[in-house]
């Protein structure tokens, strides 16, 4: 009887071990935001986003441009500010796609970086055996020179041709020639995503340690404005950047020209201010356009728009006179311009020395500097050819006592409404021309003394745009590159004919889609082959 050992079975496999899901969708996520796609998506996204910062007024731009929005689209503009479409680039959406992209390209840029360096230093490849299956091939020709000749020969064309090569003997005695071109195409494409990193980067150096503000200039004021945070109608400062880091200067507006079309568009503005540096430095003269800012050591002074300023002396009950000039804001083409001149401190009993707030005034005005011959408060051309102000005038309580913040070109409303403020000298606004004077009520007197120009200047200074200027100039280079570029290879086997001479098969490869390859083929090829089988 035979007895059958039995074996025991072979333990189970371990079932496979399952990925984390959570490392998975990372490692996904990650891999599908570094692609080349989703960076193309992304920059798209950010033109996009940009177009509302070109469409719509930006606040920290041209603050009286969002005034002027906001009372032609009293129920748009406030969701349109919700949104952040008077700081588009300051939004939260704006800022989510530009850190996205930037990450998004060092992922895609790093690795293929390493590639490239590695590929560079990559001699070519051997030729395939079987030359005949590429895109391009010639057939063996006859030559009348040995195979390590014409190799030689062959190499040294390609080199003239700017192909990097590589000649190598076979054990069987033949040779072949590897060359390969074209590399610029992928430096190019390294140069412009480079680039872009450094506009990037230019642009958010420029947020954090950059600063701006908008200020307007009446010319022939005296007093001018000093470089501070105080004295700005607007400004902006970088998170880095403190109150006490902004370097010294001081304008004075000296004159301003404004020149119009026919059809009332703009011609051409020149601006002449007095510059002092330094404290209690010198004043030295200025001059700068639209296109042309004038360049401070530490910041740059653009003009950004003008307007008119108008000059009222407001007499009160007790003969006591005082005298404003106040920016009106354009509100069209035509420079029909809406302003507010506040007169607080007037009514003051000499005797008592009481103020009585019931008894300030404050005036609405239009200004228009060509009154429209069909009346009406407008404007029908830019320059001042008829110039007329309408003024509609309120006596009350201001609100200046308790502190109430208010526009500096609007009365508040809510105090008109609720009767703090009360109109007074008629429902229609009184016009008047320059040197006339518009008696109210109770004996107070305004008059319309003139008009001076008034510059809007934007003042700000970006440590980072000379890189970005930089950035910008080598991302056009590399784009230049990458269109310009065709990576291609070619191999040339040189095989010993039988007796003396040898015989030169020919075969290409574009890498890239390159319409002119066939030509540049045929013409290596012929060179290569020489004349009649002769040496080229």
């Amino acid at each position: 009887m035979t007895v059958v050992e039995e074996r025991p079975a072979a333990p189970a496999a371990p079932p496979p071990r399952r990925s984390n899901r959570a490392w998975a969708l990372l490692r996904n996520s990650w891999r599908q935001l570094t692609s080349m796609r989703t960076a193309l998506v992304l920059l798209f996204l950010l033109a996009v986003a940009a177009i509302p910062g070109s469409v719509l007024p930006q606040r920290p731009v041209s603050p009286e441009k969002v005034t002027a929005y906001y009372a032609e689209h009293p129920s748009l503009a406030p969701k349109l500010d919700n949104l952040g479409g008077f700081n588009v680039y300051a939004s939260a959406w704006f800022a989510a796609i530009y850190l996205l992209l930037f990450v998004s390209l060092i992922g895609c840029v790093t690795p293929r970086l390493a590639d490239h360096f590695r590929a560079l230093r990559t001699v070519p490849p051997d030729a395939p055996r079987r030359l005949e299956r590429l895109p391009q091939h010639a057939k063996a020709t006859e030559r009348a020179d040995d195979p390590a000749v014409a190799a030689q020969a062959a190499a040294t064309l390609l080199r003239r041709r700017r192909f990097r090569t590589k000649v190598r003997e076979g054990e069987d005695g033949s040779w072949t020639v590897s060359a390969e071109k074209g590399y610029l195409k992928e430096t190019g494409n390294l140069l412009f995503h480079i680039a872009m990193l450094t506009v990037l980067i230019g642009v958010g150096i420029g947020h954090w340690y950059g600063w701006h503000g908008n200020r307007i200039l009446v010319e022939g004021n005296d007093q001018g404005f000093c470089n501070s945070v105080a004295q700005y109608d607007e400004s902006t400062l970088g998170p880095r950047v403190d109150a006490a880091d902004l370097p010294f200067f001081c304008l004075r507006l000296t004159g301003f020209q404004a020149s119009f079309q026919d059809n009332g568009q703009p011609k051409d503005f020149n601006a002449d201010v007095d510059v002092q540096t330094e404290q209690d430095g010198p004043w030295r003269d200025g001059h700068f356009t639209v296109n042309y800012p004038l360049r401070l050591p530490e910041a740059s002074v653009h003009l950004l728009g003008h307007g008119y300023a108008v000059q009222l002396r407001f007499t009160d009950r007790y003969g006591q006179q005082q005298t404003k000039l106040v920016p009106f804001l354009p509100r069209d083409g035509a420079f029909t311009s809406e302003g507010v001149a506040s007169f607080p401190d007037v009514n003051i009993d000499p005797r008592t020395n009481k103020r009585d707030v019931n008894l300030q005034v404050g005036f609405e005005g239009v200004y228009v500097p060509t009154v429209d011959p069909n009346g009406g408060a407008a404007s029908v051309y830019p320059a001042e050819n008829d110039p007329a102000l309408f003024l509609t005038a309120y006596r009350g309580d201001l609100g200046v006592e308790v502190g109430n913040p208010g526009s500096v070109y609007a009365l508040d409303q809510g105090q008109i409404a609720n009767g703090e403020l009360k109109k007074v000298g008629g429902d229609r606004p009184q016009r008047l021309a320059k040197g006339q004077s518009y008696t109210l009520d109770d004996g107070t007197k305004v008059e319309f003394l003139g008009t001076r120009p008034f510059a809007t200047l934007a003042i700000r200074h970006d440590p980072a745009s000379l890189y970005v200027l930089i950035g910008a100039v080598v991302g056009l280079l590399g784009l230049m590159l990458s269109l310009g570029g065709h990576r291609r290879r070619m191999w040339f086997r040189i095989t010993p004919r039988g007796g003396s001479g040898s015989l030169v098969e020919a075969g290409g490869l574009p890498r890239t889609d390159y319409p002119g390859f066939e030509t540049e083929f045929g013409e290596l090829v012929g060179a290569a082959r020489g004349p009649d089988g002769g040496t080229p």
